[in-house]
């Protein structure tokens, strides 16, 4: 994909770098929007990334401070970058621009929540569940606005944002993939609330809606759209000190608060060339930047450690802003937490053992060695190359160890498989790919134990058998 993307670069190239005693006016003004369209797109990820969600939220029918949910297992329908389809998934989308607002956590017992209540850069404000502040309690999470200095009563987690929007991902747990199971994560997490804190006294019901059926399209748009959704989120959102060099950067491409984006017919080609170009350097990021997380082997870790740490502490560190490493990472994931490997921990790979990018033609073999480290569950996801989403179309998204059915080895070893066709006697333990395009794999671990960091227990590279 990289090299498509850096061929079409290599033209535009060719008619932009001249020399400087050569550019005129109009030349000067091209290129001044041009790269600060690219940095644009770069430190905005994040925030388009929410939008895009929240957005789509609306399109529902929904409003602030509700919850959209799936009441099944969700389908390739809903796509958002490198979602988990073996939990039931609730986004609680909120807004504080009219007084703090309460989320309210279940609980561990019959059921379990893992999850991150985020600001709208996606930078966690805290963690919820077991793995999370109330540690299975329960409990119920107040999320102040900017300049909110009120006393919080005893009985309520204090989660103070510099922003007014943010959303929780949540994810209730089933205990297998069975209807009955799915059902009961269902139940469980419809007991999560949400609600204005003004109304605490006397909260009212929680609205849910049920996304299911539904094409939930949150996929980053390398286009104009892009810069669109950016300026919804520059209208509504106050400028952090961290961010204020880029209000110059911004108006320079035409999104200034206070005024409407209307782009003329060539600044909006200028855009569309930008946002080309942010993309192809972020693809080639995610693709040579991560090291091995195995020596030898494929499988990455695929956020980089500076980003982590500023993500987890709203950019405390003076001295690092890891804009591009945040830009790269929202590209291809949503959400993050505020303590890495607790509640989970994630691998991804887009090559096989070869070092050769996976082909949805072909057929390959992930053979999971026996007994994988977790206290929850593990499963591992195809998705689609270009887009980081699920790959459409298809009925089977992933296999874990709640998938019914799983065939394991007598060893108690899992083969997984990833093709275009099922191969012979293998249909419990397939993963189906799209023979038209490339595909990644995201392993994850839920309930990560010591063996997984570690390395005392490694995960096998992915082969091609065909």
């Amino acid at each position: 994909m990289v090299r498509i993307l850096l061929a079409a670069l290599a033209i535009l190239g060719s008619t932009l770098y001249v020399p400087a005693k050569d550019l005129s006016a109009d030349d000067l003004k091209t290129r001044l929007i041009e790269r600060r369209a690219f940095e644009a797109v770069v430190w905005g990820m994040p925030a388009v990334n929410y939008d895009l969600m929240y957005q789509q939220m609306l399109g529902l029918g929904g409003k602030p401070n509700q919850i959209v949910y799936w009441s099944e297992l969700f389908d390739w329908q809903y796509q958002t970058l490198t979602p988990n389809p073996d939990v039931i998934y609730l986004m609680a989308f909120f807004n504080t621009k009219d007084g703090p607002v309460v989320i309210e956590i279940p609980p561990a017992g019959d059921g379990v929540i893992n999850g991150s209540i985020m600001d709208p850069w996606q930078a966690a404000l805290e963690d919820v569940g077991p793995a999370g502040v109330d540690k299975g309690a329960g409990g119920k999470y107040l999320i102040v606005p900017p300049g909110y200095d009120a006393a919080v009563p005893a009985d309520y987690i204090p989660l103070r944002s510099a922003n007014y929007q943010g959303y929780a991902l949540l994810r209730s747990i089933p205990k297998s993939g069975n209807k009955a199971d799915v059902d009961a994560a269902v139940a469980y997490g419809k007991r999560i609330k949400l609600y204005p804190f003004s109304q605490a006294s006397n909260p009212p019901e929680t609205v849910f809606l049920d996304a299911l059926g539904t094409v939930y399209d949150s996929t980053i748009p390398y286009d104009l759209r892009f810069f669109q959704s950016l300026d919804r989120f520059v209208q509504s959102e106050p400028w952090l000190d961290r961010d204020k060099a880029m209000i110059d950067q911004l108006k320079s491409v035409g999104i200034e608060k206070g005024k409407p984006f209307e782009p003329d017919a060539t600044t909006q080609a200028i855009l569309e060339a930008a946002v080309v170009e942010a993309q192809a350097w972020m693809d080639l990021q995610y693709e040579t930047t991560f090291a091995p997380y195995y020596e030898g082997r494929q499988w990455v870790f695929p956020i980089a450690p500076d980003a982590i740490k500023g993500l987890q502490t709203q950019y405390a560190d003076p001295d690092s802003y890891s804009v591009d490493g945040r830009g790269v990472t929202y590209t291809m994931a949503f959400f993050s937490t505020k303590h890495s490997g607790i509640g989970q921990f994630y691998l991804m790979t887009i090559k096989d053992k070869d070092g050769q990018p996976f082909d949805g033609s072909k057929t390959y073999r992930l053979t999971i060695p026996a007994h994988p480290p977790v206290k929850q569950y593990w499963s591992a996801t195809a998705y689609d190359r270009a887009t980081h989403a699920l790959i459409r179309g298809q009925k089977i998204l992933s296999r874990s160890s709640l998938s019914p059915g799983l065939a394991t080895g007598v060893d108690g070893a899992v083969d997984i498989f990833f093709g275009p066709k099922v191969p012979d006697g293998k249909e419990t333990n397939w993963v189906p790919t799209d023979p038209r395009g490339q595909f990644e794999v995201l392993f994850r671990f839920y309930g990560p134990e010591k063996p997984v960091f570690d390395k005392s227990w490694m995960l096998n590279d992915i082969e091609k058998v065909k």
